[in-house]
């Protein structure tokens, strides 16, 4: 992990430095916010920015936004009071490390904030296939192509080729195609010079060059502009990029690693997506099947959840009722390994006895798990139940059908739209792929909705927080 320090490097901090080294961290230092902001432009990348409370952590936090630089912060000081380092928190800091520093903590707070540790685990046959033929061409410098749905773990793949890889201790860095607006995505990939364009204040080091010597992942790389994918074509045949508005080429050294949770194949027969950069970018393909074709992986994956947020809320792991566990195994998880996750995180949450009972495994909404395979439920209560659900089921579709009548084509997409968005707790990825649309479609019709006065959901919005949802 890449930290970079932020403040006078004296007495405590100094301690608390080499304590973060001890634990693995590659330690960068300055003394100044704009320092900061400035050695990130440059491209020296950081996982983690641990930064003196009495340093203005806002004024950073944004500059480092206007630059659209995301690291995560933590506060740290001596002699801070609840006051100040309350104050931290509020201005942006994900944690306060009270100096002198606890080893404990800081290996604590370093494994939390950066979520380094992830991982792969694998028991059922199906997965540990693929990560057999991961770890065959994990060193070798082959561009290496991931598909499959939505929350199956291809980033968790992707670093694992990275850590398995001859550029392991090279940095990893990871740009989601989807997430960023397409006029803004050529500048994150390539860099910038100083006057490119509008706001372009300074020169930016772009993901290629940051990512020189190690690993470059382009995640959900389906929605990348067609102009650009020529641009990224050149990049990964020639090894060279251009920055935006630069005169002459930069030579990079990197692995490409794609993930797309949609048939790019089909992409290709579409128009949308280059036919000779997904050539280059499948040179191996590593397809991670869903949660539901590896049952055998559920109730390991659970396990580890329930000791990762055990260990993360500060309460003792608790082992997983019989009852449970079935249930677990026999639920479908249409999200995968991240719907897994945060339901087990839930559950360590809720859990009350000496057990994580079927009751503490709650759905987003709120709902408990409900069993859909195992041991069946006696035969006079399930058909009174059935009867029930049929009835309620054949109400609430006259009702919806009702609804309908009157509205135009362009009203009911909007509907839907809105209904499904937040059905996924405001996730772009999830919805567009339950719509059936590309990230960049569904974001085109929500900028139009949010023109017209509409409230658009926020990512990770509604009643998943109040249980405690991942993300």
């Amino acid at each position: 992990m890449r930290l970079l320090v932020v403040g006078r490097l004296s007495g405590q901090l100094a301690t608390a430095v080499k304590m973060a080294m001890a634990h693995g961290a590659k330690v960068q230092h300055v003394e100044r916010g704009d320092q900061a902001t400035e050695q990130l432009r440059r491209g020296q990348g950081a996982d983690l920015l641990m930064v003196d409370y009495r340093i203005d952590i806002a004024a950073l936090i944004a500059a480092n936004d206007a630059e659209r630089i995301h690291v995560p912060v933590v506060a740290c000081g001596v002699d801070a009071d609840a006051r100040e380092a309350a104050d931290a928190i509020r201005a942006g800091a994900k944690e306060f490390i009270p100096l002198p520093p606890e080893a404990d903590l800081i290996a604590a707070v370093l494994s939390a904030v950066a979520d380094d540790e992830r991982p792969m685990i694998s028991a059922d046959p199906s997965m540990k296939a693929v990560v057999s033929l991961a770890d065959q061409v994990a060193r070798s410098d082959a561009s290496i192509l991931i598909t499959g749905e939505s929350g199956v773990g291809k980033e968790v793949m992707a670093r694992h080729l990275h850590v398995g890889s001859k550029r392991a201790d090279k940095p990893f860095i990871s740009v989601n195609c989807a997430a960023i607006p397409d006029n803004l995505l050529e500048s994150e990939l390539f860099g910038h010079e100083k006057g490119a364009f509008t706001g372009a204040v300074a020169r930016r080091i772009g993901k290629f060059e940051e990512a020189d010597g190690g690993t470059l992942l382009l995640d959900e790389i389906s929605e990348m502009d067609a102009r650009l994918q020529a641009k990224l074509l050149r990049a990964i045949q020639e090894r060279v990029i251009d920055r935006v508005g630069g005169s002459k080429p930069v030579s990079v050294n990197i692995r490409i690693i794609a993930t797309s949770n949609r048939d790019l194949a089909k992409a290709v027969a579409e128009g949308t997506f280059r036919e000779d950069l997904l050539y280059r970018l499948n040179v191996v393909n590593l397809r991670l099947p869903s949660l539901r074709e590896r049952p055998g992986d559920i109730s390991v994956l659970a396990d580890h959840f329930v000791k990762k947020y055990a260990a993360a809320n500060g309460v003792p792991p608790r082992v997983i009722s019989a009852e449970a566990r079935r249930a677990l195994i026999g639920h479908r998880w249409p999200g995968n390994v991240r719907e897994l996750e945060n339901a087990m995180h839930r559950a360590v949450l809720l859990a009350t006895g000496a057990e994580i009972d079927v009751d503490a495994i709650r759905l987003p909404d709120g709902r408990p798990l409900l069993e859909t395979a195992g041991a069946p439920a006696p035969a006079p209560v399930a058909s009174t139940y059935d009867a029930g659900v049929a009835g309620h089921a054949a109400q609430v579709a006259d009702a919806m059908t009702r609804s309908f009548v009157g509205q135009t084509v362009a009203e009911m997409e909007k509907t839907l739209i809105l209904d499904t968005l937040s059905h996924c707790l405001g996730n772009r990825t999830h919805a567009a792929t339950i719509l059936g649309i590309s990230i960049r479609t569904l974001r085109n019709k929500l900028n139009e909705y949010a023109d017209q006065g509409t409230s658009i959901p926020a990512p990770q919005s509604g009643v998943a927080a109040a249980y405690g949802a991942a993300g």
